[in-house]
């Protein structure tokens, strides 16, 4: 071997988000003069850099590099002991490659972020809002959750009451808040009410929401059931006072034929007033036909000054991808278009959109469910969502199936538009003819950078891998 290392010192620590250097000295031990390229390599090698990268020294003579260390300030920083190297390629003799090794150690950090999915919840009984814990630091956090509220108003079940969360990872806590008062008849009440995320030898992280609790009955019904029970009242004494006699002469002339022994003719009880001659005809409502026209009660077709029959206006059809992206072929023949439409959960199918312009919606619990897409002239295109999967082990989602190639100006649907359908965090797709651009927005995190693919088979990735997230937001262009 020609050459000698050094690294000074071989172990170093740093801490995330700051710098540190290590000097690597080495001495041409060969007889003529060698350049020598200096790469690093292994798990912090994207954070290290080299200076000079590279160096000419004569035989015999001792060169100084310097290797500068800055992890970032984020969960990919992982704490502890980090071994690393460098790469020394002499250019007279490449293959006869050095590799000196040291270690760097990345102490821990913590930080910890706290969510509520949503802040406000309603409810007569209970309310049901999720806690969102995030570990952004680079090393596992054991953390508890408890709830309080002013004036104990409010009882709390959580689960689960304590955590553990890997670096870069998220957990869900499901709360149920239950009131200590019914409220029976009124308007809602606000209840603001606090979970605080604990960890040890820390300051408390609180998260403050409110439970909006309604009344069992409104207080319109309870207005009416006041009124209803004021006039039967009414009824009753109304129909006690005045309430009809009934009864015969029998009973008097008995009476009197006690006291005379002599018993007086009775009069003739008195008879209900005659029927009338003519007995009135009801009057019948008319009969509704099978296409919402009235019928003619005798029977007859309805003609010579009988209503026309009602018609039925045909609902008009959705509006989708396809219905849009036609729209544009037909002011632009032969132009590149695409246009697609998110199925967001709790608010249905938005409007389509195209050429680059956002669908779904950022900033809020806006989970995307599916995707309708189409397009013209990129020869079609095929689709693949990935979803959010509960029984996942290693912590990412899977793919459901490829749809078929798509025609231009036909919708390609992926996902699934119903309530119990899992959440997309992601999708893959590709086209015909040219390429595809992708720019996409996951929960808790900033916009992505824009990607694009090749025409098929290729394909352009959009969202994350990650199980614990959501998509929330995407923008296409061909």
């Amino acid at each position: 071997m020609s050459l000698w290392t050094s690294l000074e010192p071989a172990s170093a620590t740093v801490d995330p988000g700051d710098s540190t250097r290590v000097r690597l000295r080495l001495r041409n031990t060969g007889d003529v003069v060698d350049e020598y390229r200096f790469e690093p390599v292994g798990d912090i090698a994207p954070w290290t850099t080299v200076e000079p990268q590279t160096l000419r020294l004569f035989p015999g003579t001792t060169g100084t590099v310097e290797l500068t260390f800055a992890p970032p300030r984020t969960p990919d920083a992982t704490a502890g002991p980090n071994p690393y190297a460098v790469r020394i390629t002499p250019t007279e003799h490449p293959e006869a490659v050095t590799v000196p090794e040291g270690n760097l150690t990345i102490t821990p950090f913590t930080q910890v972020r706290a969510e509520l999915v949503p802040p406000t919840v309603k409810g007569r009984f209970r309310g049901r809002p999720r806690l969102a814990v995030d570990n952004l630091g680079n090393t596992k956090v054991t953390a508890s959750v408890s709830g309080s509220d002013n004036g104990d108003q409010l009882s709390y079940d959580i689960h689960p009451s304590n955590v553990q969360i890997e670096p870069g990872r998220a957990a869900f806590v499901k709360a149920t808040l239950r009131p200590r008062k019914i409220i029976w008849f009124g308007a809602k009440e606000q209840r603001p009410y606090t979970l605080a995320v604990q960890r040890s030898g820390a300051s408390a992280v609180p998260v403050e929401g409110t439970y909006l609790q309604r009344g069992f009955l409104p207080r319109w019904l309870a207005t009416f059931f006041g009124v209803l029970v004021a006039l039967s009242i009414t009824f009753v004494m109304l129909w006690i006072a005045y309430q009809p006699r009934f009864g015969t002469g029998a009973n008097e002339k008995v009476a009197e034929a006690g006291s005379t022994l002599a018993p007086a003719p009775s009069a003739p009880a008195p008879q209900p007033p005659p029927l009338s001659s003519a007995p009135e005809t009801p009057s019948m409502p008319p009969q509704e036909s099978k296409d919402g026209a009235d019928a003619d009660p005798k029977g007859g077709d309805g003609g010579g000054g009988g209503a026309p029959a009602a018609t039925v206006t045909a609902k008009p059809p959705a509006d989708t991808a396809a219905t849009a992206v036609r729209r544009l072929a037909k002011n632009d023949p032969g132009g590149r278009h695409i246009c697609y439409r998110a199925f967001v959960a709790g608010e249905g199918w938005q409007k389509p959109v195209c050429d680059g312009t956002m669908t779904g919606r950022t900033g809020s619990d806006a989970k995307i469910k599916a995707l309708n897409v189409s397009t013209t002239g990129v020869a079609g295109s095929a689709a693949n969502a990935f979803v959010n999967d509960p029984q996942s082990t290693d912590g990412k989602g899977h793919y459901e199936k490829w749809t078929a190639i798509v025609a231009d100006g036909k919708d390609n649907y992926i996902g699934r538009a119903a309530k119990d359908a899992p959440n997309m965090s992601g999708f893959a797709i590709n086209v015909g003819d040219g390429r595809i651009c992708q720019t996409s927005s996951v929960w808790s995190r900033a916009w992505g950078a824009q990607t694009c693919g090749d025409q098929r088979p290729a394909i352009v990735f959009a969202g994350t891998l990650d199980n614990g997230v959501w998509l929330e937001a995407v923008k296409l262009t061909v």
